[in-house]
């Protein structure tokens, strides 16, 4: 059986997060999306971590896997931390997720981390003074079944491996406890295909979480575990360890927020090439640029773009539907009538992913027409997206209305700077 599962989540105790953000209704999004196993996220806070203790129970004794009341969602404990360390003469700040499988493990691992920042401060705690192995050694040292993988690995100012990390290889950021990471998750700006083009990569397996802010965000990135009607903790790791994934559901990268070079406050966005010429400058202010994910995957990549390892897991490119809804009816994501034709969409094909990846286009043509052949463009990659850059989503035209020139397959870049002009 198919699991389609979302690791990385949040809490209505997240910074910046949605209020909406609580296991009923995170359940319940779960179930309508089509998501069979959620990640709680922020176990770490206090007060969230009592509601986990009060409302959630195990699904199956042993299973590392909880429910809430009769829903179909099940939930397995995670939380997201960022370490705060100094390394080459700079304070770094990484953020890395954590697994557990159970909730006696849960507050071993909370009374340790207690000790190097306040967990009530926010959902995605502050860890001074620890490095990245240090976490590791203290999460796998509580339980060996525990597990830990860096989150968004490539954003620039808290990926493992991002522009402003100071680490060229996970090796050098978890040191002798990278023996224990197993698993990557590519972030938002990156897919399969990018991380493809480094070499020492390939020992990892490539996993996708949504890292959702809200309800509506949770699922656009996932994977998909192939197990029997007993699903587990145990298996759900198993899977990642042993690079048996079915699938992974992945953002289009360019979309993501730090795929481009640029700087936001001036409105620049450059391609790696193109930030090159103005030695990563910004050519209307003079500050440095933020150096976006492709660029620093390209400075790390031993291998040429297109290259496919042996063993590689497929993956898919989606768009969360709501945001196709509104491309396509001009319509805001949060009005009454993307709502509307969400819930009639809902009704007709069960799960927002059997829309996204199972069902006919003509079938949900008979919905909205024009949606039918949306959805078949977001499948076959025949869109055009504005790469985002510096904290700015890049923006995606499903129907390529707005014709800009295509340097690379799907990808629609802007062109270089003339001499100092911005964009």
């Amino acid at each position: 059986m198919e699991y389609i599962t979302d690791l990385h989540m949040h809490s209505k105790y997240a910074g910046a997060c949605s209020e909406h953000l609580n296991l009923e209704s995170i359940g319940g999004t779960a179930a309508e999306k089509g998501i069979r196993i959620v990640g709680t996220g922020d176990f770490t806070h206090p007060l969230w971590f009592s509601e986990i203790k009060e409302k959630l129970t195990e699904a199956e004794e042993g299973s590392g896997l909880f429910k809430l009341g009769n829903s179909p969602t099940r939930f397995m404990l995670s939380s997201e931390v960022c370490t705060i360390f100094e390394h080459k003469a700079a304070a770094r700040k990484i953020h890395h997720v954590i697994l557990a499988p159970g909730i006696e493990v849960v507050e071993q691992i909370n009374a340790s981390l207690s000790k190097y920042g306040s967990l009530q401060s926010d959902g995605r705690p502050i860890l001074n003074k620890m490095t990245p192995a240090h976490l590791v050694e203290i999460v796998m040292g509580i339980s060996k079944d525990a597990f830990v993988f860096p989150a968004h690995t490539w954003t620039p100012w808290y990926g493992a491996l991002g522009a402003f990390s100071g680490f060229n290889s996970i090796k050098d950021a978890y040191e002798d406890q990278a023996r224990h990471i197993h698993a990557l998750e590519t972030g938002l700006s990156s897919d399969p295909p990018m991380n493809w083009r480094i070499s020492e990569l390939d020992k990892y397996t490539l996993i996708s979480g949504s890292d959702a802010h809200s309800l509506p965000k949770m699922g656009r990135e996932a994977i998909i575990v192939d197990m029997d009607e007993r699903p587990s903790y145990g298996k759900v790791i198993s899977s990642i360890k042993e690079k048996k994934l079915k699938m992974t559901i992945e953002f289009y990268p360019e979309e993501g927020k730090y795929h481009f070079d640029g700087h936001r406050n001036c409105n620049v966005s450059l391609s790696p090439d193109a930030a090159r010429k103005y030695n990563g400058r910004c050519p209307v202010c003079g500050k440095s640029l933020t150096i976006g994910v492709l660029h620093r995957i390209e400075e790390l990549a031993d291998r040429e773009e297109g290259f496919v390892p042996k063993g590689s897991i497929p993956y898919v490119h989606a768009i969360p539907l709501q945001e196709v809804i509104a491309y396509v009816t001009g319509k805001g994501e949060g009005t009454a009538y993307v709502h509307d034709t969400y819930g009639k969409l809902m009704a007709e094909f069960g799960s927002e992913f059997n829309v996204l990846l199972k069902s006919d286009p003509e079938s949900i043509g008979n919905v909205d027409k024009e949606l039918g052949r949306a959805i078949s463009n977001v499948r076959e990659e025949k869109v055009s997206i504005t790469p985002g850059y510096d904290g700015v989503f890049g923006i995606i035209d499903i129907f390529n209305r707005v014709k800009k020139e295509k340097k690379q397959g799907r990808q629609s870049v802007m062109k270089d700077f003339p001499s100092g002009a911005s964009q």
